[in-house]
C-alpha cells in the first residue's frame, strides 16, 4: 500500500494548489485540475533521477525551526546594518569545505543560505566539495564556518545521507 501512496503525493498536492488558486470546487475545475496534476506528475518523472529519502523527519522539522529563527535574526541584523548607516559593512567571500555529497542535501543548504539575508551561495566545486559563500558583513570567519558546517550541514547529513 505504501508503494502506491508515495506516488499520489505530488498529484494530490498539485490538485490542491490548483483548486486553492482557482477558489472553486466546481466539477470543471476538479476534472481539469486532475488532468493537469496527473500530466505534470508524469512529465516530472524523468527530471527526478535521484529519489530523496528523509531519514529523520523530526530532525528536519527541528532544522526548519532553526532556519526560520536564523532568517528572522538575519533580517533584523541586515535591517539594522542598512538603516544604521554608520560603519560600512565589510563584504567578503568565504570558502567552506563541506562533507555533504547528496544532491538533495546540497539543494537544501543552498536554499537555507539563499533565504538568509546577507548571504549568497556563490559557487560550489564538486571535486573539492568547497562552497564559496558571499557574506554582506564578514566580521568573523570562524562563526560562519561553524554556522554552515555544524548548524546546517550536520543535520542535513543525518537527514539525507
Amino acid at each position: 500500500m505504501r508503494r502506491y501512496t508515495k506516488h499520489l503525493f505530488l498529484p494530490l498536492l498539485l490538485l490542491s494548489l490548483w483548486l486553492l488558486l482557482n477558489d472553486s470546487l466546481s466539477a470543471g475545475y476538479v476534472v481539469l485540475g486532475l488532468f493537469l496534476a496527473i500530466a505534470l506528475s508524469l512529465a516530472a518523472i524523468p527530471f527526478r533521477p535521484v529519489k530523496a529519502s528523509i531519514r529523520h523527519p523530526f530532525l528536519a522539522l527541528k532544522l526548519i525551526c532553526q532556519v526560520t529563527w536564523d532568517i528572522a535574526l538575519s533580517n533584523i541584523a541586515v535591517g539594522h546594518l542598512v538603516l544604521k548607516g554608520g560603519d560600512a559593512p565589510r563584504p567578503g567571500f568565504l570558502a567552506i569545505p563541506l562533507r555533504m555529497t547528496d544532491p538533495h542535501g546540497l539543494a537544501a543548504l543552498a536554499c537555507i543560505i539563499t533565504y538568509t539575508p546577507g548571504t549568497v551561495w556563490s559557487g560550489f566545486d564538486y571535486e573539492t566539495r568547497v562552497l564559496t559563500l558571499h557574506i554582506l558583513d564578514l566580521q568573523d570567519e570562524q562563526v560562519w564556518l561553524d554556522t554552515i558546517q555544524k548548524r546546517y550541514q550536520e543535520p542535513l547529513l543525518e537527514i539525507f545521507q
